[in-house]
């Protein structure tokens, strides 16, 4: 059955698969009926198919990517509290210091285009490898470096290592996770990264008192080797072509090309035959259009991709130019941003105005670590529970703004949660409080991205790893740009100023989360209705 269903293709069906990827129903049915089969691409018959795996190897994967995403949050902070010693020793100035910082998160979340790129024509494990050998490699630089230029290169280097898991990370997910599963599971995947920022101040504290700033970097260089070895002897590849748009969209484009041969070559046969038959029966069974195009399964395993096939930006502005995909990529980005920010702002804020060391800094911003794990966690399966039950309720058809549904919750809370925040640290009240507002700000502010992360995922089935990476892209510029004007905001407005102002664009985020909510379907479809009819000129 499975062998039928991939190699005997009509040119018309070909066309048509490209825009049955948003559909999330699956009717086994139809192949009772004389109605065309509407293939889910969701759904295309793979061998091994990474959807059927055991719980247990599924798991397995789940922890593996996990693990491996602590990378990116670790190497975010754990630099901070080395940044005097990195100073001192290397003669650098904060401007310097500042930059190894901004250009970091600024590459780590526009490198992931590249890396979907490269897996979507070799794979999602040697994306892993290739990256995490990357970083491991800037992170031993780092750790041997004897000046601050050497460091800050070597920086962009590890954030562009450390950024694979980003993208590819919640593409497996995808890949062996069904819709209706992937919002808890994205909220354990993303609890991992969440732990990094929190828990990475504290481990560059021990490790900078008790040795060295280097061997922050040497720590790094450990867990990425291991992690490699995790990849490299544990980790079964999760990608199907069958299911990715960019191998579809370059069969059919291969498959017209082939018929469009056939046909020249036919149309000879057919003016053969036509002057030995009656006129009137010229246009029998020989129409060019009603023959089938037989592609066997042994030519179809022989497509190749290249780079070409596969331009990282064709996919970004193709992410970008649906206005469902725009507007949640925004508020998504200014959400992480908002993330990145706080720790940052409030390390300051716990140095200069309550006398606190790296390791007592660490363990404030533990609260905040905490509360972003539980959202995410939380977040994650209230999400799925929301989606099943509008699912219920809508006759069994589910569609990807049910999702967005459950951020209503921490929307209420969110902004009141944040100017608490800013006034409790600017009126320097006693820590618990400031340890108080962190856990609801990380615990708030997670909860909707989650939610926000599975919608961009299931909005754009079969480009996953492109959507996600285009994600990466907004939360880096957004973060890079959050870091570069926090401390002047921070100093010349204090705490309760710019939280304030943070608390404003919030309400902005969530305005724009919940016009998705009720026009992204519309939005998404005539998208959909778009593109089919550029595809029908071509």
């Amino acid at each position: 059955m499975a062998e039928s269903q991939s190699t005997t293709l009509t040119l018309t069906e070909v066309r048509n698969v490209e825009f049955r990827t948003d559909t999330q129903t699956h009717s086994p049915s139809s192949k009772l009926s004389n109605e065309p089969i509407k293939l889910d691409i969701e759904h295309a018959v793979v061998e091994d198919d990474p959807r059927l795996w055991s719980n247990t190897k599924k798991n397995a994967i789940l922890f593996i990517i996990s693990g491996a995403s602590m990378i990116a949050g670790f190497s975010t902070n754990i630099q901070n509290p080395a940044n005097a010693q990195i100073q001192q020793q290397l003669h650098a100035s904060s401007g310097d210091i500042s930059l190894s910082l901004s250009l970091f998160i600024l590459i780590q979340g526009n490198f992931p285009i590249i890396w979907s790129a490269i897996g979507e024509v070799k794979g999602r494990k040697l994306v892993y490898l290739l990256s995490i050998a990357l970083f491991t490699l800037g992170s031993v630089i780092v750790a041997v470096s004897r000046t601050i230029g050497l460091v800050i290169g070597m920086r962009i280097v590890q954030g562009a290592g450390s950024s694979a898991v980003f993208a590819i990370g919640a593409a497996t997910l995808a890949d062996i996770y069904e819709p209706h599963q992937r919002g808890t599971m994205m909220g354990i995947y993303y609890s991992a990264p969440l732990i990094g920022p929190s828990l990475g101040p504290i481990f560059g504290g021990v490790l900078t008192q008790a040795l060295d700033w280097r061997a922050v970097f040497w720590f790094l260089v450990i867990w990425g080797g291991i992690m490699f070895l995790t990849f490299f002897f544990l980790f079964k590849d999760t990608f199907r072509k069958e299911r990715s748009m960019t191998y579809q969209n370059v069969l059919k484009r291969r498959l017209r090309e082939q018929h469009s041969s056939e046909a020249k070559d036919e149309s000879y046969k057919i003016s053969e035959k036509e002057s030995e038959v009656d006129e009137e029966n010229k246009t029998s069974s020989k129409d060019i259009e009603a023959q089938r195009t037989v592609i066997p399964a042994s030519a179809i395993e022989k497509v190749q991709l290249s780079i070409t096939d596969v331009n990282p930006f064709h996919p970004y502005l193709s992410i970008v130019s649906r206005k469902n995909n725009l507007v949640i990529l925004i508020a998504s980005g200014l959400t992480f941003a908002f993330g990145f920010s706080i720790p940052y702002t409030c390390a300051r804020t716990l140095s200069m105005y309550y006398d606190y060391d790296a390791l007592k800094t660490g363990l404030v911003l533990l609260a905040y670590g905490i509360g972003t794990v539980a959202g995410s966690i939380l977040g994650g399966r209230w999400s799925d529970r929301t989606l099943a039950r509008l699912k219920a309720a809508n006759g069994g058809i589910s569609f990807p703004e049910m999702r967005l549904e459950s951020t209503k919750v921490a929307m209420v809370w969110l902004p009141p949660a944040v100017i608490g925040y800013a006034w409790v640290c600017q009126e320097r009240v006693n820590v618990a409080a400031v340890c108080v507002m962190l856990f609801l700000a990380g615990f708030l502010s997670i909860w909707i991205y989650t939610s926000t992360l599975a919608y961009i995922v299931d909005a754009n089935t079969g480009r996953s790893s492109a959507a996600v990476a285009t994600n990466s892209s907004f939360r880096g510029l957004f973060a890079f740009v959050a870091a570069e004007i926090a401390v002047p905001l921070q100093d010349t407005i204090g705490d309760g100023g710019l939280y304030t102002l943070w608390a404003g664009l919030i309400v902005v985020i969530e305005c724009m989360i919940l016009l998705v909510l009720y026009k992204g379907s519309q939005w998404r479809e005539a998208s959909v209705e778009r593109e089919k009819q550029k595809l029908d000129v071509e």
